[in-house]
């Protein structure tokens, strides 16, 4: 894909979604760092059953470490790998409260550095809470990455890197969002739906899925 090319594919995907948002429910950047890791290997809407309760009651650090990690597993036990999960929220809390004061940096480093934070979390931290303009690779931009063409790599920091390098601005805040969006409702793993999609013709994915056929009455 030639950067006019780029320029068109993202052009498209903005004018279909002006302002794309995460579809994880948070209140403040700590209950994001938490939805975030909560949602590794699970659905947003999953998460968000699950930590409904739960934000209403913890809004900090502390209050998740007073909490106690029993009672923050039973608020998600609906999700995948809870008990892990568990452990890496309290771990992470303690964290914030004895090396930032309580507060989630604004540094992905740093919070690369906290127990069960990855660098496609520290991205989404650093994007929707402080407005950085990073790429989180998930399995939905990694699928889309390499499919259309945009930016392809055996590994999602290789598509990342690639990201870097060839989204231009104004798209650059919200990329991530257009392409996770359009590979969860439209690019979808097993069954594309090239048929609806706004940047079919500049996907290099062949055969386009075709529409399915209407059952006749």
């Amino acid at each position: 894909m030639n950067k006019a090319q780029v320029v068109e594919f993202f052009s498209r995907l903005a004018a279909d979604n002006p302002h794309p948002e995460t579809e994880l429910e948070s209140g403040n950047p700590y209950q994001l760092l938490v939805a975030v890791v909560l949602s590794a290997q699970a659905t947003d809407v999953g998460v968000n059953k699950a930590t409904r309760r739960l934000f209403q009651e913890v809004h900090t650090p502390a209050q998740m470490v007073a909490l106690g990690e029993e009672k923050l597993k039973r608020h998600i036990k609906t999700i995948g790998l809870f008990n892990t999960k568990a452990k890496n929220v309290i771990a992470l809390s303690e964290q914030l409260i004895a090396d930032h004061g309580g507060e989630v940096p604004a540094d992905r480093d740093a919070l690369e550095k906290l127990p069960g934070v990855g660098r496609k979390t520290a991205n989404v931290v650093m994007n929707v809470a402080f407005g950085a303009e990073t790429f989180a690779v998930d399995t939905h931009i990694f699928r889309v990455g390499n499919r259309t063409g945009l930016a392809p790599g055996k590994t999602p920091l290789a598509v990342e890197l690639k990201l870097e390098k060839v989204v231009p601005q104004p798209f650059r805040l919200h990329a991530h969002h257009w392409l996770i969006l359009h590979g969860r409702y439209v690019c979808k793993a097993r069954t594309p739906e090239c048929w609806r999609c706004v940047v079919s013709d500049l996907c290099a994915f062949k055969p386009k899925t075709p529409a399915p056929k209407q059952r006749a009455a």
